[in-house]
Order: C-alpha cells, then structure tokens, then sequence
C-alpha cells in the first residue's frame, strides 16, 4: 500500500500517463487542449486530459499556478498529478481553480521509489485519506 502526501484533497481515479521528463506547465503544455508541446519533451503530443499523471517532479516557473488553473477550469487538466518532488506551485493552482470553479485536481506527494512503483500502473486510484492503489 502506498499513502502518498496530500498537497491537495479530494479523490481521482484514471489512467497512467508515466512522464519520463520534467513538465513545465507554463509553455510545454497547452492548457486550451491539455497536450505537452515541448518539442524537446519525450512525450510531446500526449493528452493529459483526464489521467493521473505521475512524473518525478515539475520544470517550473512563478506562471504555473496560473496555467493549471486554467486546464482545470477547462477540462483539459489530469484528475492528479502524482510526483516525487513537492510542487507549491501546482497546488496553488489547484486550490485556485477549486475555489473559483469548483472544479478538481488532486496533488499528491510519494516518495522516489514508490514513483517508480506506479509508473508501470495502468490505472491508479487516490482515496481522500492518500491511499493510493493501482486498479485493474
């Protein structure tokens, strides 16, 4: 059983998107289509729409917050983000777009080696309490 940090509550259920970079949510993603168009990124072109996306950590800026709120607010964002490395910056947005929209992505926080324990899951499951289970 993994219990992951909650940076965000709530609960989400998807498939695995498994990132093997760092995403830049300001300027390597298109919160309009939720598609990575970081020409350099090894998955350019995948749709993050509606997936837990597990990646070891953020590239980032002070923009980041502004950029995930607005994917949540559209639809476009994961159901969650599962990383390695803690990201304020995500959370923030995360947060924001709840208030304001009433709409939802969980951040949650694991460890390196339980990352690396997820990112062969085809589906992932986060309860409110952090557990997180793989399903199917």
């Amino acid at each position: 059983m993994i219990r992951a940090r909650m940076l965000t509550s709530g609960t989400a259920e998807g498939p695995v998107l498994s990132l093997d970079e760092p995403l830049s949510f300001w300027g390597a993603f298109e919160p309009r289509s939720g598609v990575i168009i970081d020409v350099h990124h090894p998955q350019r072109g995948s749709c993050v729409k509606d997936t837990v996306l597990v990646m070891t950590e953020t590239r980032g800026s002070g923009s980041a917050p502004g950029a995930i709120a607005e994917a949540i607010r559209r639809g476009t964002a994961p159901v969650a983000i599962i990383l390695a490395e803690a990201d304020i910056n995500l959370a923030v947005g995360a947060e924001v777009a709840a208030t304001l929209y009433g709409r939802h992505c969980v951040i949650a926080c694991v460890t390196a080696e339980e990352l690396e324990a997820l990112r062969g899951a085809r589906r992932i499951s986060i309860a409110a309490d952090g557990v997180v289970t793989q399903v199917g």
